[in-house]
């Protein structure tokens, strides 16, 4: 007996179906099969499983092996293959396996799936897990979800070691230790003995059983002076590109980052100021150049890249894109909230130690408040609402140049509404038609344009009424949908 026929035998004769077992006959809709992915996935990791299983061709009462028509192989989803489809829409990936066997002469299908490993393993938008013997999203159900997580732990990446050195002097001098001493508002003169002790306190260095010293990937992302002499982190570097058009036809200025993130994060964000185009103001007669992003807003979009990146994925790291009209801030790693609740909703990062140690020294905001600030910034200047997004595995931000009312989209119109009225709800207020005109630069006499912009939001269902009993328009007061 082959090892599939044995191993398809094993899972016939549990009871029913399980967290990690799913049983079907027929039903091989593309949608279904890789929201059960993601589940087992997840679920097999919550019970410290090393697999999950989708069996088809199998009744799952009776467990009778009855057969099924379903050919993996040879079955597409619109223009590709069902298996790049769903390895596609997978994230991270996911190296299932496919199994055909005859089973009692019967043609019978088996997923192997490998458990999560580091993060919840997500199916376009959303991560799910089994419930019994069925799927449901992971963020309805928050005690596995934390449950999930802590599964994780001892599979942190920035608790591993990035470079183990032969002394403390040297994986110390692989780090730009005046940076940690400038930032942390330690004193220049702290004896080598101090430092040591110090680094390895915050988990920078390690001592290794061997008697030799290690360097931890938290401290090489963080203090490396080139992080080319870790090869784990090598790849990680911020990358910039400014493009010369609004397409990546031709670039001008491409330059990566080499230091670590805390003790090079403030020559980044000066090389993004250096040369980012400028927007011309007459104030008084007189010309001058202001920032065409808000600086604020940058460097916190900036420090999330670097933040919340997820550092298992190999081969990328932050990339910072600009173009004349936006730029572009993305980072590996699908966002732990859904992007329309990224304003309100308390954050959560997959690297823990990274995000404290930065907020502790100031290069990012204090916990929950740095998305707000964001939108804040592109209120207070009237620009285009930021726009936040996951795409093929990467979590995007994007900023844009100051555009007239009248050429913004409707898309962006409503985006701007929704982020309006998040932000007046978590000051504890409502979105009014007077808002919404300071919002826009909208002159009261023209009070029926905002109204127009309400509707759309409300049409788009990102918004509703706070009390959908008031019959007056010009008192209505809006929140959003989730409110």
């Amino acid at each position: 007996m082959s090892d599939e026929t044995e191993r398809l035998r094993q899972l016939l004769e549990l009871p029913r179906e399980s967290d990690c077992v799913e049983f079907k006959v027929n039903n091989f809709s593309p949608e279904t099969i890789g929201e059960n992915i993601s589940a087992l996935a997840n679920a097999a990791a919550l019970l410290g499983a090393n697999a999950g299983y989708i069996v088809w061709g199998v009744e799952d009462e009776s467990h009778a092996v009855v057969g099924t028509t379903f050919a993996p192989q040879t079955m597409r989803q619109g223009n590709e293959p069902l298996q790049g489809w769903l390895a596609r829409n997978l994230r991270p990936s996911v190296d299932f396996r496919i199994h055909e066997v005859i089973f009692q002469e019967k043609h019978v299908v088996y997923f192997e799936i490998p458990s999560a490993s580091h993060t919840p393993v997500r199916f376009k938008e959303f991560e799910f897990i089994r419930v019994g013997a069925t799927t449901r999203r992971l963020r309805d159900y928050p005690e596995k979800e934390r449950k999930l997580w802590e599964s994780f732990g001892g599979a942190e990446f920035e608790t591993r070691d990035a470079k183990t050195f032969g002394s403390a002097a040297e994986a110390v001098s692989s780090l730009d230790f005046d940076a940690y001493l400038t930032l942390s508002g330690k004193q220049k003169s702290t004896t080598i003995t101090t430092l040591v002790d110090q680094l390895r306190n915050e988990g920078f260095i390690r001592q290794v059983d061997a008697g030799g010293w290690a360097v931890t990937n938290f401290g090489a992302l963080l203090l490396a002076k080139t992080l080319d002499v870790f090869p784990s982190v090598r790849r990680k570097a911020a990358r910039v590109i400014i493009y010369k058009t609004a397409d990546r036809s031709e670039a001008i200025h491409d330059y990566e980052g080499r230091k670590g993130y805390a003790a090079g994060f403030e020559a980044l964000i000066r090389f993004l100021q250096e040369r980012l185009p400028k927007n011309e103001l007459f104030l008084e007669a007189l010309r001058t150049e202001a920032p065409l992003f808000p600086h604020l807003a940058l460097r916190e979009l900036v420090a999330n890249a670097l933040i919340h990146q997820d550092l298992w994925q190999t081969g990328a790291g932050p990339m910072i894109e600009v173009f004349p009209d936006r730029i572009e801030i993305s980072n590996p790693g699908i966002c732990l909230v859904e992007v329309q609740r990224m304003i309100d909703a308390p954050p959560r990062s997959r690297n823990e130690h990274t995000a404290t140690f930065m907020r502790r020294v100031g290069i990012c905001e204090e916990r929950g408040s740095g998305i707000d600030r964001v939108v804040m910034q592109c209120e207070t200047f009237q620009l285009p609402a930021p726009d936040f997004a996951v795409v093929e595995g990467f979590t995007r931000a994007t900023l844009y140049a100051p555009r007239p009312l009248r050429s913004m989209s409707k898309a962006e119109r409503v985006r701007a509404c929704y982020q309006h009225a998040v932000l007046q709800w978590i000051s504890n207020s409502q979105m009014t038609n007077a808002s919404v005109r300071k919002r826009f630069g909208i002159k009261e006499s023209s009070a029926a344009q905002a109204s127009r912009i309400i509707r759309e939001a409300l049409e788009s269902g990102t918004i509703k009424e706070f009390d959908p009993e008031n019959q007056s328009n010009k008192h209505n007061k809006y929140v959003p949908y989730w409110a």
